[in-house]
């Protein structure tokens, strides 16, 4: 089975350092069961790639690990397919950078760096389903191309062999684990014995994101191969590390609104474009009854729409189960009213993945939202929103780059938010959201909210969808 981890990161060649392998050497070590290998394709200042190649022994499997003697056990995919042994030689080739330490380039293990991961045989039920469930979340883009069983017989069709592609930036040490802890959940066909042990493991290799992984309990079950204690004990040990996680990161998220609001200041950006944002329900012909907020967050422009009684049903959509949480709370969703509280639900999804929830609405609208996509996704989010969903309205915002020079806070090339994916010029907005009202029957407007600049625009920039009448 094959690995390969590829980094283009100003400085790719230092992956040497932080993995500790000189790429400049062959790395190999005899595991119980098989040969590991770990090599270097290419090596540059602006590309370096490391290849874990792992050297099943079929035999020594069986003599070391599995019980029996049915012929299943020596005729079967192990050797070369992706699977819970892949783990085990990640922490035989890369302890050190799993642990987050570096001898010589310590500066750099908490660097995010642009990775590509390329897995060349994954066998997993409902790969298309699941592999994006998992790997998503975690800010990853996510390519599965499935294999013919024989390229030389096409006519004999698709085989249930994928070949996983892995996009993203992370640091070293998450990405390494998120391998490690994924493989085994993408793979039923454990070779270790399930025990108290591997509730450790999995709690000490995920403990820097699987308490916001919207998935934890997915993770956890399949991790443990369905191991009804240690599952219970796993989940109970997430959910206590949850309430840690919530303080964390609301402590982070109100020192990310303190940065976005000095850079904006004094505009208070954010209060106009929620209330813009309001308007465009409001003004909506024949009136709106029904709106949704995707990526509502912790719920301000929720509790604006609240307000008004003309909305009947309001739902907010966010992909973290944790902003969810917080938006319940400032809603004060425990003690409101009955009446009130029938016209209002939270749900947990993604603007990426097309949900049966989000059809049927008046409006729509994504506030400051497409930004913290990264731009592969933005196609399935068009026909998320667009092609399924089709409300008769859809409100976008979006940072408009230009303003970016107006704040002497903002060095150049700096977006003003830590997750912004990208920030769009107007040129570049209008030509996007042109194309989107073209492909889908909608026609588009734009508008600016907040101060307006003669030459550089008003900070925020929205667009107004409104569906065709022929539709």
């Amino acid at each position: 089975m094959l690995l390969t981890l590829t980094c283009t990161a100003p400085r790719a060649d230092e992956l040497g350092y932080l993995l500790l392998k000189n790429p400049a050497n062959v790395f190999e070590a005899t595991l119980s069961f098989g040969k590991l290998t770990v090599c270097w394709p290419e090596c540059s200042s602006d590309r370096c790639t490391v290849a874990l190649l792992l050297d099943v022994d079929p035999i020594g499997l069986v003599r070391n690990n599995r019980p029996g003697n049915t012929l299943d056990q020596y005729v079967n995919d192990r050797p070369y397919v992706a699977s819970s042994l892949l783990s085990v030689a990640l922490v035989e080739a890369f302890s050190t950078a799993m642990n987050g330490r570096s001898r010589e380039r310590q500066d750099r293990v908490s660097e995010k760096m642009p990775f590509e991961v390329h897995v060349d045989v994954l066998h997993v039920a409902n790969a298309e389903d699941l592999v994006p469930r998992l790997f998503e979340p975690l800010g990853y883009t996510v390519e599965l191309e499935r294999l013919p069983l024989d390229p030389r017989f096409p006519e004999w069709g698709s085989s249930s062999i994928f070949r996983l592609t892995l996009r993203g930036e992370e640091t070293v040490q998450d990405l390494l684990s998120h391998l490690y802890v994924l493989m085994p959940v993408l793979d039923n066909s454990k070779h270790y014995f399930i025990g108290a042990d591997e509730v450790e493991k999995l709690l000490k290799k995920g403990e820097r994101w699987l308490p916001t992984h919207p998935e934890y309990s997915l993770i956890a079950r399949r991790y443990l191969n369905y191991r009804h204690a240690q599952v219970r004990d796993a989940i109970a040990r997430i959910e206590a590390l949850q309430e840690d996680t919530i303080v964390d990161q609301d402590e982070k998220d109100e020192a990310a609104e303190v940065q976005e609001e000095a850079a904006e200041a004094p505009l208070r950006l954010h209060d106009e474009r929620l209330q813009t944002a309001l308007q465009q329900i409001l003004t909506l012909t024949p009136p709106a009854q029904r709106a949704l907020d995707l990526g509502c967050g912790e719920g301000r422009l929720l509790k604006l729409m609240l307000s008004e009684r003309s909305l009947t049903e309001i739902v907010g959509i966010d992909v973290s189960s944790f902003a969810l949480e917080r938006a319940a709370r400032n809603l004060h969703l425990d003690t409101m009213p009955p009446r009130q509280r029938e016209r209002i639900r939270l749900l947990q999804g993604s603007v990426v993945y097309r949900d049966d929830r989000f059809a049927a609405f008046d409006v729509a609208l994504l506030v400051e939202v497409i930004e913290h996509l990264d731009p592969p996704r933005l196609a399935a989010m068009e026909g998320v929103v667009f092609g399924y969903a089709r409300p008769r309205r859809v409100v976008i915002t979006t940072p408009n780059a230009e303003y970016n020079r107006k704040w002497p806070t903002l060095s150049a090339g700096k977006f003003r938010h830590n997750d912004h994916r990208f920030e769009w010029t107007r040129p570049e907005f209008q030509a996007w959201s042109t194309r989107v009202a073209e492909e889908k029957g909608y026609s588009v407007t734009w508008h600016g909210i907040g101060p307006d600049d003669a030459e550089l625009g008003a900070p925020t920039q929205m667009a107004i969808f409104d569906r065709q009448a022929t539709d």
